[in-house]
């Protein structure tokens, strides 16, 4: 079991100390985290809407920090540059974010295709009930992209690995609230970076 805390804390490290270098990032990770536990505590309740509300706010404001805010130069604490950490990235890289985010995209087209997903469910009869149903594709497409993910660690180097990086992933906004909570007034101060982990872009 401490090897397994082990291994989560480096991956959060390493997660942190490479990809969060942005003040913007860190904000809208802390905006996204703050949605995700607001869904999950939904799930419950309405878990098509609470999946609907996660992607579309959550996961946007999460994966645009990482397209359009964090640095793709090279990272002078660190001494690695932006493509060795594209090839040693435990989770998805930006190729990787890229397909999952136009799989997100493209997937409710498949209710206009097929309004009753193959027979699987009621058409629609309302927006609210059509935004349930595009809500349990995108819950779908969530736990197959961390089901392939953790297939695919666990084939290129261990079960745990895999296992490590999915209890990650589940538990990141709970601890993102916690790392990033004071980065929004950060950036407000006027820092676009946090120093502690890049020197200059």
């Amino acid at each position: 079991m401490a090897s397994f805390r082990e291994t989560l804390r480096e991956q959060r490290w390493d997660d942190h100390r490479f990809y969060h270098h942005s003040m913007v990032n860190q904000s809208l990770h802390f905006f996204s985290a703050c949605t995700f536990v607001c869904c999950y505590a939904l799930t419950p309740i309405d878990p098509g809407l609470a999946s609907f509300i996660a992607w579309t706010f959550a996961m946007v404001s999460r994966q645009s920090g990482h397209f359009f805010f964090e640095p793709k130069g090279f990272d002078s604490v660190n001494q690695v540059t932006h493509e060795h950490k594209e090839q040693v990235k435990t989770g998805y890289n930006l190729f990787r974010k890229y397909v999952l985010m136009t799989t997100w995209i493209c997937l409710p087209l498949i209710l206009w295709w097929s309004p009753t997903f193959f027979g699987l469910c009621a058409p629609a009869t309302d927006w609210v009930i059509q935004l349930r149903h595009i809500g349990y594709l995108w819950l779908g497409l969530g736990i197959l992209a961390v089901a392939f993910r953790v297939a695919q660690l666990s084939t290129k180097q261990d079960v745990r690995t895999g296992l490590v990086w999915a209890t990650k992933i589940l538990t990141d906004p709970f601890h993102d609230i916690k790392l990033y909570h004071k980065s929004p007034l950060r950036l407000l101060r006027g820092e676009r970076f946090d120093h502690g982990l890049v020197a200059a872009d």
